[in-house]
This record gives structure tokens, C-alpha cells and sequence, in this order.
């Protein structure tokens, strides 16, 4: 039998993780195997019963729309559930049981680190388990004010709430904010979503558009944002970020990050 991690969601086709860590599995030489796993909301309870029992099996990256439901299937030590409020990674513990974290704020974070946000706007498009992950992040730097564009602005005020943030909340399609940082941490955009519709205008020169999505890379959101010149950065940079810090967990080994070229054309190719 061979040791092996996997991603879960519904859809799942999509994913780039097994690109990415199987990568880095092959050049560690580490012999191991991360897959692709469908798994549909009605299923998720009985996924983790089975491959809590399965021995070889390492853990599991989470994707749309499983990251909140996961909370109530797998043990959570390190209070995700109060914190982020989204689980995006399961692993094995030392004691051989499983347990869940989030990997996915750092990986956001990891590449606007350099930033000086304090005090600053964000726009932030989406309420789900990823765009918690990104509020949570953007809490911990004190941002502010945080404009929240989602189809149901009631769950986005609870987000506000929640983190801790001052700011608005507004249906989607409504005029931006004047911004330093607009995050699109939704599926709009995604192959297979809706389209995501937004005007760029208002946002200053000097302002950054961040779009998670990834499949495409090159979404309607950055070429926009490219068109009017603004500083872009694509899904690639949060789920490599978040993927490393993730494979620590399923393989008890460190990413050569030194190849992340390397690996970004491979993903892109």
C-alpha cells in the first residue's frame, strides 16, 4: 500500500493540488501519492469515517464547498472554529487520530506580507469559507475600513462582526470604494461560475487587485485590473502558499519553495 493525501470538493476536476504536491513529492523522493477525491455535501461525513480508518492515508486539502461542514466532522485542537470559522486542511496527529487547521490565511497573506495595510481600505468580494480566511488575515494587520460585496450582505455583516472589523457590507454588483486592496475571495470568475461583474474605476493608481480564483489564472478580474494598470497577483500565490505549509503536515517534510518557478510553469502550462 502507498501512503497518500488528497484534495476533497465538489467540483473538484479543477484543482491544481495534485500538480502541486506531487511535484514536490517526486522531487523529494519522497514515495507517496495526492489525489483528487469528489466528494458531494451529502457524502462528507461518511468520507471522513472511512479515511479516519485507513492507514495510509495522510489527510486531505479542502476546497468549495466543504471548508465550514468540515468543522463538524473533524476534531479541531487548535479552535479553527472560533477563530477562522473554515477548515481547509485535515491531517494525521502525533497520536495517529485526525485533526483539522486552516492553512489557507497564511497562504493569502504570504504574498502581500511586504505590505504596509494598517488603517488602509480593502474590498473584499465573498463571504464563504476562503474569504474568511482573508478577513481573519487582514484582522490581524488592522486594516480598515473593510467594504464586503456579497449576494446576502446579512452573512457578510456577521463576518464583520465576527473578525473583529469596521467597514460596510453591500450586494454584489454595487459601485466599489475607493481601495488599496480589492480580494476577490469568491468562485465568481471560476471556470463553470458565474461571471464576476465589477467596475474598476473607482479604485486608486496605486491600488492592488488579488483574485484567488485560479482555473483560470488569468481572469476577467486581472485583466481588467492589468488593462488599467494596477498591480495584480493571480490564485497561484495562495494556493502554492497554502499547499506548503499543508504538505508539512500530510508528509512531515518542508517544500523546496527554491523551485516555486519551476513550479508555477508547470501549473501554467
Amino acid at each position: 500500500m502507498t501512503a497518500f493525501a488528497e484534495v476533497i470538493g465538489d467540483p473538484i476536476a479543477h484543482s491544481k493540488s495534485p500538480l502541486i504536491h506531487g511535484f514536490w513529492l517526486d522531487a523529494l523522493g519522497i514515495q507517496a501519492e495526492y489525489r483528487r477525491c469528489h466528494v458531494r455535501p451529502d457524502e462528507l461525513a461518511g468520507y471522513f469515517e472511512q479515511r479516519r480508518a485507513d492507514r495510509d492515508w495522510r489527510g486531505c486539502n479542502i476546497t468549495v464547498p466543504h471548508k465550514e461542514a468540515a468543522l463538524a466532522h473533524v476534531p479541531d485542537p487548535g479552535g479553527i472554529r472560533h477563530t477562522i470559522g473554515a477548515m481547509n486542511t485535515v491531517f494525521r496527529d502525533e497520536s495517529g487520530g485526525i485533526a483539522g487547521t486552516n492553512t489557507d490565511a497564511a497562504g493569502f497573506w504570504s504574498p502581500i506580507s511586504a505590505l504596509d495595510l494598517s488603517g488602509k481600505p480593502v474590498v473584499v468580494i465573498g463571504a464563504g469559507g476562503a474569504a474568511r480566511a482573508v478577513l481573519f488575515a487582514l484582522s490581524r494587520v488592522g486594516v480598515g475600513p473593510v467594504t464586503i460585496l456579497n449576494r446576502t450582505p446579512l452573512k457578510a455583516a456577521g463576518l464583520l462582526a465576527a473578525f473583529g472589523l469596521k467597514g460596510n457590507v453591500a450586494p454584489l454588483g454595487s459601485a466599489l470604494p475607493p481601495a488599496a486592496l480589492l480580494v476577490n475571495a469568491s468562485t465568481l470568475g471560476m471556470a463553470g461560475q458565474r461571471a464576476l461583474e465589477v467596475e474598476l474605476a473607482p479604485l486608486p493608481d496605486d491600488a492592488i487587485v488579488y483574485d484567488i480564483v485560479y482555473a483560470p489564472l488569468q481572469t476577467a478580474l486581472l485583466q481588467a485590473a492589468e488593462h488599467r494598470g494596477l498591480e495584480t497577483i493571480d490564485g497561484l500565490e495562495m494556493l502554492i502558499g497554502q499547499a506548503a505549509l499543508a504538505f508539512e503536515l500530510f508528509f512531515d517534510a518542508a517544500p523546496p519553495r527554491d523551485r516555486d518557478d519551476e513550479l508555477r510553469e508547470l501549473l501554467t502550462a
